[in-house]
C-alpha cells in the first residue's frame, strides 16, 4: 500500500489502483454520513476533486491521487457511509482507477513514512 499526504491509501490490484482514506482520516472526520462518488468512465488529473465526504464534523473532498480514469466505484460505501468509519482500509474503498503511469506510485509514502507523518 502507498499513502498520500491527503490521507488516502492506494493499493494496486492487477492493472488498477484501488483508493480509499486511511483510518487516521476516518477518525479525524468523525461519523461519516454521506459519500458522493465520481462516475465510472470519468477521466481525472492528479489533484482533481472527485469525491465528497460529509461527516457530523465537516465536509471533505477526496482528490485524485494520480492521472487516470475511474473504472469502478464502491456503491456500497455510498449506500452505507458508516463503512468509512467501520472499515476504512477494507470494505470502504471509494473507487478504482486505471492510471496513466503506475511508476508514479513510487514517489508516494509507504506505511512507515505515513505513520511518521501522522506522528
Amino acid at each position: 500500500m502507498k499513502y498520500t499526504e491527503d490521507h488516502e491509501w492506494l493499493r494496486v490490484d492487477g492493472d488498477v489502483v484501488v483508493v480509499g482514506i486511511t483510518a487516521h482520516a476516518s477518525e479525524q472526520l468523525g461519523d461519516v454520513v454521506f459519500v458522493e462518488l465520481p462516475e465510472p468512465g470519468t477521466s481525472v488529473s492528479k489533484d482533481d476533486e472527485i469525491c465528497v465526504i460529509e461527516s457530523v464534523k465537516a465536509a471533505s473532498d477526496i482528490r485524485a491521487p494520480l492521472d487516470g480514469e475511474i473504472v469502478e466505484v464502491n456503491a456500497e460505501v455510498a449506500d452505507n457511509p458508516g463503512l468509512v468509519n467501520e472499515d476504512p482500509s477494507g470494505k470502504a474503498w471509494f473507487f478504482k482507477m486505471k492510471v496513466a503511469d503506475l511508476s508514479a506510485l513510487d514517489a508516494m509514502m509507504d506505511e512507515a513514512a505515513y505513520n511518521e507523518m501522522i506522528g
